[in-house]
């Protein structure tokens, strides 16, 4: 396979030269004869604006290579999201594509703070905008199929680093995204509209989430995200780690997240379901979390698992009118049905929660959970974070290990609750269930936060409830 280096073509890799133009003339040159590697070669920081990848071509950056994306606002026009420019740019695209890979030991780096205003204690503050949001996306497929990115590190994401779009046959493995965890919007990789991908071996570091499945409205001609399988990752986020939605217009479905760690982030395990598009058929397995309470700028607090759908409220931010289907002036939310968790071991501040509108949620299953609730921060507590919701926030609720309300057909077999030292008075029950249908516990061990004062299990409002072995409730 023949190679083009892109210094051939005039790059250099001195930091300060934007060679946008260069690199994409050695993509381009390559391309031409019928695809190759583009290399990067290595103890050199090539700055550059935006450039595209194209069919057969596999980017290769060497050990010790940069990319850094130019800090020059101006030199990224194209929206992230067609029709929508208020979400951000593209620095690295490849649009209607054909087995394009990404490889090497070397760095992609976006210069995130570049695009930052000031820094706080919880985050960057971000910078006004008018009709673009110009901070760039890292590196954003269109309709690519036959992906490969390996081996790779991206680092300092101004906003989402990998986003998939219209994807099909996808392989990510062995890279690590370290981005910072003050800039918001910063996910690590978001699987969108996208179909059979593999992601393992990683480790992502991200101030939002670390990986995302959605269904945007912007790509919605791409269809479902489905048959997608997360693997011996270990993840990081000062917002939700795992998360499925905000955004779903369609199906996210077939999804299986397996042998993980997530440690020190804010939401572990959150499906947040608040467009019309149906959560299906999830399986969350052998997965160690730990959770704890962040600033409330970053969305979540401390769930280690969370399951909701909730409609999105009719202004949610710059961009809420572009949220509704067209001619809709209001959204609706769709179900989220047959999700399985099986050896999942928490750590958190906070417990589980489950909600939504009547009718959206059912077949929960929890296997082998079990749960540990201290209060370790400090922040304030006793809250569920709904946002974004209409009407609803950020809640302030008693804080159990299993709080479920308004649900179908709900099973807890063979899983544990305990509680730490620093107990706080707004503990309380074990599980707690309202206006839910069809409630089964099996061998469930665990009490209350304070035994005496709250009861084990407390179930209100419901219709068919089985209890058979409660051997272990204290």
């Amino acid at each position: 396979m023949k190679i083009y280096d892109i210094t051939e073509f005039g790059a250099k890799g001195d930091g300060k030269t934007d060679n946008a133009e260069s690199i994409q003339k050695a993509i381009d040159t390559c391309s031409l004869h019928g695809g190759g590697i583009v290399k990067v070669p290595g103890n050199n920081i090539f700055l550059t604006g935006p450039f595209f990848l194209k069919s057969y071509i596999e980017l290769h950056i060497e050990s010790n290579a940069r990319i850094l994306a130019s800090p020059d606002e101006s030199v990224y026009s194209r929206s992230a999201f067609p029709g929508n420019s208020l979400e951000g740019t593209i620095w690295i695209g490849c649009d209607n594509a054909t087995n394009v890979a990404i490889s090497g030991k070397g760095t992609i780096d976006g210069n995130g703070v570049a695009f930052m205003g000031e820094e706080t204690d919880a985050a960057f503050i971000l910078k006004p905008f008018t009709e673009k949001d110009p901070r760039p996306h890292v590196f954003t497929p269109v309709n690519v199929t036959g992906l490969t990115i390996k081996d790779v590190t991206f680092t300092n994401a101004a906003y989402w680093c990998i986003h998939l779009a219209g994807c099909n046959d996808v392989h990510i493995t062995g890279i690590r995204i370290k981005n910072n965890l003050k800039i918001r919007n910063s996910d690590g990789i978001d699987i969108d509209h996208s179909r059979n991908v593999r992601i393992s071996d990683c480790f992502i570091e991200s101030c939002d989430d670390s990986i995302c499945f959605k269904t945007r409205r912007e790509y919605s001609d791409y269809g479902p995200t489905e048959n997608v399988t997360v693997s011996n990752c270990i993840l990081r986020s000062s917002s939700c780690t795992i998360k499925l939605g905000s955004e779903n217009v369609d199906a996210i479905r077939n999804v299986i997240i397996s042998d993980c760690i997530i440690h020190c982030s804010n939401r572990a395990i959150g499906i947040q379901n608040r467009d019309e598009g149906i959560v299906e058929n999830i399986q969350f397995n052998n997965i160690i979390s730990e959770s704890k309470f962040f600033d409330d700028v970053m969305w979540g607090k401390s769930e280690p698992i969370y399951i909701t759908s909730y409609r999105r409220p009719i202004v949610d931010h710059v961009d809420g009118s572009q949220r509704f289907a067209p001619g809709k002036k209001r959204g609706e939310a769709g179900q989220v049905r047959n999700i399985f968790f099986s050896n999942i071991t928490c750590r958190s501040e906070n417990g589980i929660f489950i909600g939504g509108e009547k009718g959206r949620i059912k077949n929960i299953v929890f296997n082998h959970v079990e749960l540990f609730i201290n209060k370790i921060t400090e922040y304030r507590g006793g809250l569920y974070d709904l946002r974004p919701a209409e009407g609803l926030g950020l809640m302030n609720l008693k804080t159990s290990g299993f709080f479920i309300d308004n649900a179908k057909n709900i099973q807890i077999n063979n899983c544990t609750v305990n509680w730490g030292k620093n107990s706080m008075p707004y503990f309380r029950n074990a599980i707690f269930a309202n206006r839910v249908k069809k409630v089964s516990i099996k061998k469930f061990k665990g009490r209350s936060a304070f035994p005496g004062k709250y009861e084990p299990v407390e179930i209100n409002s419901f219709n068919g409830i089985s209890l058979p072995e409660l051997s272990g409730i204290l």
